[in-house]
C-alpha cells in the first residue's frame, strides 16, 4: 500500500480558488476600463461564479430561473436596470446638480442615474467592495437572462415561443391588468422561467412597487428581450468604468471629506479635546438606548423595554421615533447627515448633557463628570470602506491656524450584522480575531466584549473567529464548512471587521495616532445561516428577531464606556 496521499480537490478548494479567480478578474477588468459580461471578456467571471454556485444566488447552475436570488440583486441594483443594454460605473462625477433624477435601490445606498433608454450609471463612493458587488450581482442577472433566451428561442433566425409572444405583448401593452389577465400572463412567465405557476405567485407580489405591480413581468421581458438581441443580433451588453472612478479608487477622497466634517464639528462645540469613544452601529440604537426611558415616559412605564424598542423599529411607529430625536437634539446629539459621498451618517453625543437618572442602564456619575466622554456613533461602513473611514478619523486634526491635535480615542465599538455558522437569526457572535478570505491575514484583538457579558439574557451567543469576506454573495456551504470544521474554529462570516482592525492596529500600533492601550469591542448579530437550507439573506430581513440582540450589544457597549 502506498502512503502517498491522494490530491484531488475538494469542492471547498475548487470554490476558494473559484473566488480568487473572480477576485483578481474584476481587478483586471476595472484596470483595462470596460468588458462586455457574456463576451470573451465576461468568460471567466461567469464561469467562476458558475462554479462556485454561491447559496444566495440558489439554482444559478440549473436550468431553471433562480427566483429568491433575483428578488435579492434586484433589490440591490437600480430600478429599470434589466432595460439597459450600457451600464457605466463612475465616481461622484457632478450628476447630483443636473437634471438627471437620483434613482436609489431600497437595500443599497447609492446613488444612480438613467441617463437614457439604454444608459445606467451606477456612482461607486464606497471603494473596491462595492465594484465587487455590482459586479457579481450583474453577472449573476446576466446568466439569468440567457437562460430565458435559451428558454424562449426556437431557431437561429430569432423566432420565439407562444409564451414569449405573450408576454410581449403583456408587457408592451402597459395596461393595467385585470386578477384574469394577471393569471394568465404568469403562466406564460412560469413556463419561460421553468417553474410553477405556484412559486411564481408566490414571490409576485414581493417584486411589486406602486409604480409598477407588475414588475417582475417587466423583469423578465427585458432580460429575456436583451439576451435574444445578444445572441442573434450580436448587440452585446457592455460595463464601462469611468476614468475619474479608475483614477480616484483607493485614494480616501469620501473618506477624507467624511472624517474632517466631524473633526470640524468636534472643534466648534470644544468637544475635540474630550476622550472619545468611536462606535459603528445603526442610526438608532444608541439614540433610542440614551433617550427612550425619559421621552417616551408613560410608554415605558408600562411595558418591558424591549418590547418598546420593537414597536419602535415598526414603519407606523414614526411619531415616537421623532419624539426620541428631538429629545435627543436637546440634551446633547449632534447630527451629522452625510454629503461627503460616503453614505454614512453620524451621531455625536456629548455626554455631560445627558441627565443620569433618566437612564435605565447603569452608569458611574464619576465618569460622566471628571470625564465628559463623546460619543461618535457612525452608520455601517461597506467592505472595504471601512478601513477608509476609520484610517481618516484616527488622523490627527488642524484646526486652521492651530496646532495639530490628537484625537483622544479612548475605544473604538463595532457592532453589525452578520452571516452565523452554527446558531440561528438573530443570535449573537463575540469574535476573538478577524481572518481575511482568500489570504492566512489574521487580526487577532483582545475584545472588550466577552461572552459572559451578554449570556443569559434571552439569546444565544458563540465566541471565536470571524471571517471577513469579499462579498457576501461570494459564499457557498462548501467553503463555510471547510472554515467552520477546521482549526481556525470561524463562527461567522461578515464584511468589514478585518479592515476595521486594519486601521485600528495602524493608527496605535505603527503611526501613533491614537493611544496604543485604544480599546475594541467587536459584536455581530446573526442576519443568517449560510449553512440552513433557506436561511441565507436570500430568504428574507431578520424583522423583529434583531431587535433584542441589537439592543442586548448596544446596552451592553454604552455601560461599560460609562462605567
Amino acid at each position: 500500500m502506498s502512503n502517498k496521499k491522494h490530491h484531488e480537490r475538494t469542492r471547498a478548494q475548487e470554490s476558494s480558488n473559484a473566488i480568487e479567480r473572480l477576485y483578481i478578474t474584476m481587478r483586471h477588468l476595472f484596470n483595462r476600463g470596460f468588458y462586455k459580461p457574456m463576451g470573451i471578456s465576461g468568460e471567466t467571471l461567469r464561469s467562476s461564479l458558475l462554479l462556485l454556485r454561491p447559496e444566495i444566488y440558489g439554482s444559478i447552475g440549473d436550468e431553471k430561473a433562480e427566483l429568491e436570488g433575483l428578488l435579492y440583486v434586484i433589490d440591490r441594483l437600480p430600478i429599470g436596470i434589466e432595460e439597459c443594454m450600457f451600464i457605466n460605473l463612475t465616481s461622484d462625477e457632478g450628476y447630483g446638480d443636473s437634471h438627471f433624477e437620483s434613482i436609489i435601490p431600497p437595500k443599497r445606498r447609492r446613488n444612480c442615474y438613467r441617463i437614457d433608454d439604454e444608459q445606467m450609471n451606477i456612482e461607486i463612493t464606497r471603494g473596491r467592495s462595492e465594484i465587487y458587488d455590482i459586479l457579481t450581482h450583474l453577472t449573476f442577472l446576466f446568466v439569468e437572462s440567457h437562460k430565458i433566451s435559451r428558454r424562449v428561442l426556437t431557431n437561429e433566425e430569432g423566432e420565439t415561443t407562444r409564451d414569449w409572444v405573450k408576454l410581449e405583448n403583456t408587457v408592451l401593452s402597459k395596461k393595467k391588468l385585470s386578477k384574469e389577465e394577471r393569471e394568465v400572463a404568469i403562466s406564460h412567465t412560469a413556463n419561460i422561467l421553468g417553474r410553477t405557476f405556484k412559486e411564481i405567485t408566490s414571490v409576485y407580489n414581493a417584486f411589486a412597487t406602486t409604480s409598477q405591480p407588475e414588475r417582475l413581468l417587466h423583469i423578465v421581458y427585458w432580460l429575456g428581450k436583451l439576451a435574444i438581441e445578444e445572441l442573434i443580433g450580436n448587440d452585446k451588453r457592455t460595463i464601462t468604468f469611468s476614468p475619474v472612478l479608475r483614477e480616484r479608487i483607493g485614494h480616501h477622497i469620501h473618506g477624507e471629506i467624511w472624517s474632517n466634517t466631524i473633526k470640524e464639528t468636534l472643534h466648534r462645540n470644544n468637544l475635540l479635546e474630550r476622550p472619545i469613544h468611536v462606535i459603528s452601529a445603526n442610526m438608532h440604537s444608541v439614540m433610542n438606548t440614551l433617550f427612550t426611558p425619559n421621552a417616551l415616559k408613560s410608554i415605558v412605564a408600562k411595558k418591558d423595554i424591549f418590547d418598546v424598542y420593537e414597536s419602535l423599529s415598526h414603519k407606523e411607529n414614526e411619531s415616537l421615533r421623532n419624539k426620541i430625536s428631538k429629545e435627543a437634539l436637546q440634551k446633547g446629539m449632534f447630527y451629522i447627515k452625510d454629503t461627503s459621498g460616503a453614505n454614512i451618517d453620524v451621531q455625536i453625543f456629548d455626554t455631560s448633557k445627558i441627565d443620569t437618572s433618566k437612564l435605565d442602564i447603569q452608569v458611574s456619575e464619576a465618569v460622566l463628570q471628571d470625564k465628559k466622554p463623546v460619543i461618535i456613533v457612525m452608520d455601517y461602513a461597506f467592505g472595504e470602506q471601512a478601513y477608509e473611514t476609520i484610517d481618516e478619523l484616527l488622523k490627527p486634526y488642524k484646526p486652521k491656524g492651530k496646532e495639530k491635535v490628537h484625537l483622544n480615542i479612548e475605544s473604538l465599538s463595532i457592532m453589525g450584522k452578520a452571516g452565523i455558522l452554527e446558531g440561528g437569526k438573530g443570535d449573537i457572535m463575540i469574535p476573538s480575531a478577524h481572518i481575511f478570505e482568500g489570504t492566512a491575514d489574521n487580526y487577532p484583538f483582545d475584545n472588550e466584549l466577552k461572552r459572559e457579558d451578554l449570556e443569559g439574557k434571552g439569546v444565544n451567543v458563540y465566541d471565536g473567529a470571524m471571517i471577513t469576506v469579499l462579498g457576501t454573495s461570494l459564499q457557498n456551504k462548501d467553503i463555510l464548512k471547510f472554515f467552520y470544521n477546521s482549526t481556525w474554529n470561524v463562527i461567522g462570516l461578515e464584511m468589514e471587521g478585518a479592515h476595521y482592525q486594519k486601521a485600528i492596529q495602524a493608527a496605535s500600533k505603527v503611526r501613533g495616532s491614537i493611544s496604543r492601550d485604544v480599546k475594541v469591542r467587536y459584536a455581530y448579530y446573526a442576519s443568517d445561516n449560510p449553512l440552513e437550507t433557506g436561511g441565507t439573506l436570500a430568504s428574507g430581513g431578520l424583522g423583529a428577531s434583531g431587535v433584542r440582540p441589537t439592543y442586548l450589544i448596544t446596552r451592553t457597549i454604552l455601560e461599560q464606556i460609562l462605567n
